[in-house]
């Protein structure tokens, strides 16, 4: 009997430990912003263009939204020639609200940015998959709705 008891209670602690570890990355979680579908790809003409996935279900009643894409680094914005990009679906829309639509998941798709500068693709690898120099964030007039780094880099050459 007492060994029944304590094997229901390592269940009963296993499965709060399970909910407890899967709500806590909730919390943490950038689904709003398909990490995996995001990335900047450098184009044969020497474009910069980031791509992304937003979750439209995850917006949830929150049928307007803007994109704001961030350079945090100074070599990458130099060369880009910009700092901050707001933008909607294909192109930049000056900041106009997007509505999200029945679709589950939303592709963004920026308008390559030429590079003054050239950077060596490796050193673009570097700033964009290590040192977090492209932040994506998804929000309204009231509140940021996520925030993700962009961690992923492609290039065409």
């Amino acid at each position: 009997m007492n060994g029944l008891i304590r094997k229901i209670g390592i269940f009963f602690l296993g499965v709060v430990c399970i909910g407890f570890i899967s709500g806590c990355s909730l919390l943490y979680s950038n689904e709003l912003i398909v990490n995996r579908y995001a990335d900047a790809l450098l184009t044969k003409n020497n474009e910069l263009q980031f791509r992304f996935r937003i979750n439209n279900e995850i917006l949830d009643g929150h049928q307007l939204y803007k994109v704001r894409v961030t350079i945090h680094d100074d070599k990458l914005a130099g060369a880009m020639g910009k700092r901050e990009i707001i933008y909607g679906e294909e192109q930049v829309q000056n900041g106009d609200y997007l509505e999200t639509e029945g679709t589950r998941e939303k592709y963004i798709f920026m308008d390559p940015i030429p590079l003054k500068e050239d950077l060596h693709i490796q050193e673009l690898r570097n700033m964009i998959e290590r040192d977090q120099a492209v932040s994506i964030e998804v929000f309204n007039d009231k509140e940021v709705l996520g925030r993700a780094f962009l961690t992923n880099f492609s290039s065409e050459l």
